[in-house]
């Protein structure tokens, strides 16, 4: 790149700039996905725009958006497959989401899964690597999940995911607390 644009610059009489290129996200986003694990499946009847109810089904997942903030923050649009067996039911449309009780808590807003699509099975969402673990909070007090690398079917952990003892290491020992100094006038 520095070289197109050095040469087009040189063309054009133009003094060469600077040049700073943040390539994350188009390098290793392409090449992660979350794996997560289904929980409740259910389906309810919604409002529709033309005054109308539809059918809206839910799957939920041991994650959301304390590992992944994009879909609330940014409205980004991720899909998601059944990566723990082979399914031959239909695809029905349907609603991946989080467990932290939140409206904005979607992690796939419209993909099609198995029918047959249920508590246990893991569900793959790719393209989550270059932002999602480093925006990754502890929301409702969820230990963050670990990272693996995987290379020629070896899998090695890279991160530790977090532990109960983990989130709970930064508290004050209630007995041994002092209370706050008074405000002063």
């Amino acid at each position: 790149m520095a070289a197109v644009v050095g040469s087009t610059c040189t063309e054009l009489g133009l003094a060469v700039p600077r040049i700073s290129i943040e390539p994350g996200r188009a390098i290793v986003g392409p090449t992660t996905f979350t794996l997560y694990r289904a929980g409740t499946v259910k389906t309810v009847r919604v409002d529709t725009a033309d005054g109308g109810t539809a059918e809206r089904r839910y799957v939920s997942v041991d994650g959301g958006m304390s590992d992944n903030a994009r879909p609330v923050l940014y409205d980004a649009d991720y899909s998601a497959v059944l990566a723990s067996r082979k399914s031959e039911d239909d695809a029905v449309l349907s609603r991946v989401v989080g467990k932290h009780c939140e409206s904005g808590d979607i992690v796939v807003r419209d993909v099609y899964l198995p029918a047959d699509t249920g508590d246990g099975d893991l569900l793959a969402v790719p393209g989550t690597g270059a932002y999602c673990w480093a925006l990754s909070s502890n929301y409702n007090y969820i230990a963050r999940p670990p990272v693996v690398a995987v290379l020629d079917g070896t899998a090695r952990l890279i991160i530790r995911g977090e532990t109960e003892e983990d989130l709970l290491a930064r508290d004050v020992d209630a007995a041994s607390a002092r209370p706050p100094e008074p405000l002063k006038e």
